[in-house]
C-alpha cells in the first residue's frame, strides 16, 4: 500500500531483493495475465451434433483472440472423455495452449477410460499440454476410495469443478441447460460459477455473503448441447447448438453479446498486459521481486508465477506514481503562479503581458491534468498498486501453506469484492497468478519461517521496518507543513496588525508591497495545503499507523505461537487485515483523479 509518495519506491515494501531479470527465460506467458477458459461439458455428446459444436467452439475462440489481441488466451480442461477433449484439440490446432486440471492422481483418473483409443487420446493431449496439475485427494479419500465410481469418486470431480470455476475467467459450458444432483457434474459446475453452491462438497453455509454481490466470476459461454440418450433433448426453451452468454443478469441472463461490465474487465486487464509488454525489459532490469535470487528451500514453485506479475505491477504502479505526482507538483506550481500573476497584475503593475502570462499558464496547467486523464496515470497508479499489494500477500499466503479455510474459496475470491464492479479485473489477474500454488498448500514449515522473515521482518527488515521508516517520514513532513503554514499565518497576521496601527499614514509605496505579499503569503498556503489533500498526508499516517500496529502485533504473536498450524492462523488474519486496508486505500483516493476541469476551476 503506498500513497502519492515520491519516496515510497517499490524496492522497500518488504521482502524485495535485487532486480532479477524475472521476465527472460522460457515459458514467460504469465509475465502478463492470459485470459483463462474452462471447460465443462457432458460425456455423451450427440455425433450429429459435433461438427456444428466444433465450429462455434472454434467461432469463440476466434473472436476472443481478435477481440482481446494483447491477451493470450489459455484453456483449463480436466480432459475428460467428450466435450473436455473436443474443446482441447480445436484449441490446440488454433495454436493456443492448454492446461490439464486432473480431479486427482493420474493413474487413478485414467480408470474412468475404458478404451485403449480414449487412453491414448488422453495421452496424446495431455503431452501437448503446456501444464499438468492433479489435484489431491479430498479429505477422508483413499486411493481405494476412489477406485470405482461412487461418491467418493464424485467428490473429487466436484472439487476439480470448484478449482476450474475459481481459476477461470470465462467457463465454457457444452451443456444441455437442465439441472442435476450429479455431485460434480456439468449442471453443478455451472451452478457453482454462478451461485457459489455445490451440494454433495461444500455444505450450503460455506456459501459466502459476497455470492449475492454483482462480480465477474459468473460469466458462462453456453454452448447447447444434446445428450446420446433417451431424454437428451435440451431444457425447454433452449435449442440445440444456440451459442449465448449466460450470467446471472435478472433482466437479460442469456445474451449474444459479451456484456458491457465484462467487456470493461476484460479491457482493463488487456490494458494491463499492453504496459507490461510496452515496458518488458525495463521491469526485467529494475523490477524488484519478492522471490530472492537464489533458491529457498521449502517454497512451491508456484511461486515464480506470482512473483511475475507482482514485479510487473509493482514497476508500472511506480511508473504512473511519478507520473502522478509530478502533475500534482506541477498544476499545483503553476495555480499558484497564476495566482501570483493576477495579484501583480491587479494591484502593482497593470502590464499586459501578465494577463498574456495568466491565459499560457492556465492553458499548460488544463493541457497537463487533460494528458494525466487521457493516459489514465492516476486510475493505473492506483490500479496497479492495488493488484501488487494483493498479489503480495497471495504469494506470502502461497509460500506459507496459508488456505482459506473453506474449500471452494482461494486468496482472490473476496479481495475488493465489496467494492466497485470495475475493480474486477484485478481478481481476474490474480485468479490466474496463484493456480499452481492453489493446487495443493505448501507443508513445508519452511515456507512459515521465510514469510515470517521477508514478509513481516523487524524493525529494520519487512514490512515492519517499512512502514516504520514511513510513518516517521510522514510525520515528519506534516509537521513541517503544519509549521510552515504556522508560520505564514503568523507573518501574515503581523504584517496586517503593522498595516492597521499605521493606517492611512503610511505610503503607498510600503502599504501596496505589504499587502501584496500577505496575498502570495496566503495564496502559498493554501496551495500547499490543496496539495495535501490531494495527496491525503494525514490520511495516510493514520493508514500506515494502523500497518504497523497490525505487523507488529502478528510478529510478536507468531513468536508466541507453538506450531506451524498455529502460525499460519495468525499470516491469514494478517493477510486479511492487509487485504481489507488496501481496498479502502483506492477507494480513498479514486475520487482524488486530477480532473482538468478542477484545474482551471482552481486557477
Amino acid at each position: 500500500m503506498e500513497a502519492l509518495d515520491p519516496a515510497a519506491g517499490s524496492a522497500a515494501p518488504g521482502g524485495a531483493h535485487a532486480p532479477d531479470p524475472v521476465g527472460s527465460g522460457p515459458s514467460r506467458r504469465l509475465y502478463s495475465a492470459p485470459l483463462v477458459i474452462g471447460v465443462t461439458g457432458h460425456r455423451d455428446l450427440v455425433p450429429a451434433e459435433v461438427p456444428a459444436i466444433r465450429e462455434r467452439v472454434r467461432a469463440f475462440f476466434g473472436g476472443l483472440r481478435s477481440q482481446y489481441p494483447d491477451r493470450d488466451l489459455l484453456l483449463l480442461t480436466p480432459l475428460a472423455e467428450g466435450a473436455d477433449r473436443l474443446v482441447s484439440e480445436e484449441v490446440l490446432a488454433l495454436g493456443l495452449p492448454i492446461t490439464v486440471l486432473l480431479p486427482m492422481p493420474r493413474d487413478l483418473y485414467v480408470l474412468d477410460f475404458q478404451t485403449e483409443a480414449s487412453r491414448a487420446q488422453f495421452d496424446r493431449l495431455c503431452a501437448a499440454a503446456t501444464d499438468l496439475f492433479q489435484l489431491p485427494l479430498t479429505p477422508g479419500n483413499t486411493p481405494g476410495s476412489v477406485d470405482g465410481q461412487g461418491p467418493n469418486r464424485s467428490r473429487q470431480y466436484a472439487q476439480a469443478g470448484v478449482f476450474l470455476s475459481a481459476h477461470c475467467h470465462i467457463l465454457l459450458a457444452l451443456w444441455d441447460g437442465k439441472g442435476s444432483t450429479q455431485i460434480g457434474g456439468t449442471a453443478q459446475v455451472v451452478r457453482f460459477h454462478q451461485d457459489d453452491v455445490m451440494p454433495g462438497f461444500a455444505p450450503r453455509t460455506a456459501a459466502s455473503r459476497l455470492s449475492l454481490v454483482d462480480d465477474e466470476s459468473d460469466l458462462v459461454y453456453h454452448i447447447v448441447c444434446s445428450r446420446n440418450r433417451p431424454d437428451g433433448a435440451p431444457a425447454p426453451g433452449l435449442t440445440p447448438l444456440d451459442a449465448v452468454w449466460y450470467t446471472r443478469d435478472q433482466v437479460e441472463p442469456r445474451t449474444h453479446e459479451l456484456p458491457a461490465r465484462y467487456r470493461q474487465i476484460f479491457e482493463r486487464t488487456a490494458e494491463f498486459n499492453a504496459d507490461v509488454r510496452r515496458h518488458a525489459d525495463r521491469i526485467a532490469r529494475e523490477g524488484w521481486p519478492l522471490l530472492p535470487r537464489e533458491p529457498v528451500a521449502g517454497l512451491p514453485p508456484g511461486l515464480r508465477d506470482i512473483n511475475e506479475l507482482y514485479t510487473a505491477a509493482d514497476w508500472l504502479a511506480g511508473r504512473f506514481q511519478r507520473r502522478t505526482l509530478w502533475t500534482l507538483r506541477l498544476t499545483h506550481l503553476m495555480i499558484l503562479l497564476i495566482g501570483v500573476a493576477y495579484m501583480t497584475y491587479s494591484d502593482l503593475n497593470s502590464a499586459r503581458l501578465l494577463l498574456l502570462v495568466m491565459v499560457v499558464l492556465m492553458t499548460a496547467a488544463a493541457g497537463i491534468g487533460y494528458a494525466a486523464t487521457r493516459g489514465a496515470w492516476h486510475r493505473k497508479y492506483l490500479d496497479y498498486r492495488t493488484l501488487a499489494e494483493g498479489l503480495r500477500v497471495q504469494f506470502y499466503w502461497a509460500a506459507a501453506g496459508v488456505t482459506s479455510g473453506n474449500v471452494t474459496k482461494f486468496a482472490h475470491d473476496t479481495f475488493l469484492q465489496m467494492q466497485d464492479p470495475d475493480l474486477g479485473w484485478i481478481r481476474n489477474v490474480m485468479r490466474v497468478a496463484g493456480t499452481e500454488c492453489d493446487v495443493a498448500p505448501n507443508p513445508d514449515p519452511a515456507g512459515v519461517e521465510f514469510v515470517q522473515r521477508e514478509w513481516i521482518g523487524d524493525e529494520h527488515s519487512g514490512q515492519l521496518g517499512y512502514f516504520r521508516r514511513k510513518t516517521a517520514e510522514r510525520i515528519r513532513r506534516a509537521r513541517a507543513t503544519e509549521n510552515l503554514s504556522a508560520i505564514g499565518l503568523l507573518a501574515s497576521l503581523m504584517a496586517l496588525v503593522v498595516l492597521l496601527l499605521i493606517g492611512a499614514g503610511a505610503p503607498e509605496s510600503v502599504r501596496s508591497p505589504v499587502v501584496y505579499g500577505v496575498g502570495v503569503l496566503l495564496l502559498s498556503i493554501g496551495v500547499r495545503q490543496s496539495y495535501a489533500k490531494a495527496t491525503a498526508e494525514s490520511e495516510i499516517i493514520k493508514q500506515y499507523q494502523f500497518m504497523l500496529r497490525i505487523f507488529g502485533n502478528a510478529r510478536r504473536r507468531l513468536v508466541e505461537a507453538e506450531t506451524p498450524a498455529d502460525r499460519r492462523r495468525v499470516l491469514k488474519i494478517l493477510g486479511d487485515a492487509a487485504l481489507e486496508e488496501h481496498a479502502e486505500w483506492i477507494l480513498m483516493h479514486r475520487h482524488r483523479s486530477i480532473d482538468p476541469r478542477e484545474v482551471v476551476r482552481l486557477s
